[in-house]
């Protein structure tokens, strides 16, 4: 089958978006499938409006309907709904071409975060964006179970995975703090609510592992934490690998890859019991859920990381992707093999 993944988050971009993109898009390759990703590469780009490193492409609208015309897609799913995802939206509705679209970001309680813009009126929006789709996937049952308040149609989940080669708990980062190393990983930015965590007065050494518009900020009002910066691959396995309880402090999450990661770690979880989190954690048995963020930290401490482990492997990467193709095969009963990224050398 030949799939066309439109998306606005894409490398160098790390975050949990881009991450399922890949994991995706490898996984469908070695199925058989032929995948084409579009993206701002390739495009004239202006950063984001506080986030300096998401390239946003400008008026991609010409180039990508000339690359659509030339792929001819048999299966077209739009991941984002920045500027790519638009125009690859309305190249679909004027040639009538089937689409579905994903759902990662809780973007309108974001956007309240940063500007005082009412969260009604930007569900109002995404539900236009989203309402011509065939289909509008999800990560989690409580994610979908909101969008369908929020008035969506046709919302359906697809799930996340874990690369258990990557994330074990073998080989974990020697670090000379005081027990229990508590650690957060992730983008270092206002939604994800890390004050929150390192503003709490318990027992142990608190460890940040990534980066973002809030790190500076965050380096100054807490001195006594270790901000590692952003790391990758097996560097990033071993700093998780060697925490004792992994924090998150995050409302606004559709799902938490790093939850994931962190078990496949042997790290248990302390979190808010809200969506993302409730939908991946059990509680009790891989984590702690508690309005209480430093009760959950307590307990969580003293949970089996084997169990974590476990639980963690059952998620992979192939048996989603595998649900992702499925969607996809609505839309075309063909096959092909080969895969190519669409960059601007290529049309």
């Amino acid at each position: 089958m030949k799939i066309v993944i439109a998306t606005d988050a894409w490398e160098p971009q790390v975050n949990g978006v881009v991450r399922t993109l890949n994991q995706t898009f490898n996984h469908l390759v070695e199925m058989g499938h032929e995948v084409f990703i579009i993206s701002p590469e390739g495009h004239r780009t202006l950063p984001c409006p506080s986030y300096p490193s998401i390239r946003l492409a400008l008026f991609p609208g010409k180039k990508v309907s000339a690359d659509l015309d030339k792929i001819n897609a048999q299966s077209v799913h739009i991941a984002t709904e920045g500027p790519i995802g638009m125009a690859v939206r309305r190249w679909c509705i004027r040639n009538k071409v089937r689409f579905t679209t994903s759902y990662h970001t809780q973007f309108p309680e974001y956007l309240r975060l940063r500007l005082p813009i009412p969260i009604r009126l930007t569900y109002a929006w995404l539900r236009r964006f989203h309402r011509r789709a065939e289909r509008t996937l999800v990560p989690t049952e409580s994610m979908r179970e909101r969008l369908e308040k929020n008035g969506f149609n046709n919302v359906h989940v697809w799930g996340r995975g874990v690369d258990i080669q990557i994330f074990t708990p073998e080989n974990p980062q020697l670090i000379d703090l005081p027990k229990p190393i508590l650690l957060n990983m992730g983008r270092v930015s206002v939604e994800k609510n890390i004050d929150a965590f390192l503003a709490l007065d318990i027992a142990g050494s608190k460890v940040v592992v990534g980066d973002g518009p809030d790190l500076e900020m965050l380096k100054k009002r807490y001195p006594d934490v270790l901000f590692t910066g952003a790391k990758f691959g097996q560097e990033l396995a071993s700093w998780v690998a060697a925490a004792d309880v992994f924090v998150f402090p995050s409302k606004t999450d559709t799902f938490g890859l790093v939850l994931l990661e962190a078990m496949a770690c042997g790290v248990p979880i302390a979190a808010y019991p809200v969506t993302g989190p409730k939908d991946v954690i059990i509680d009790g048995k891989t984590g702690i859920l508690n309005e209480d963020l430093g009760e959950a930290i307590s307990i969580a401490v003293h949970l089996n990381s084997q169990d974590c482990i476990d639980y963690a492997r059952k998620n992979s990467w192939q048996a989603c992707s595998e649900v992702f193709a499925h969607y996809m095969h609505d839309n075309s009963h063909e096959k092909s093999y080969r895969a190519s990224v669409i960059t601007s050398d290529l049309f």
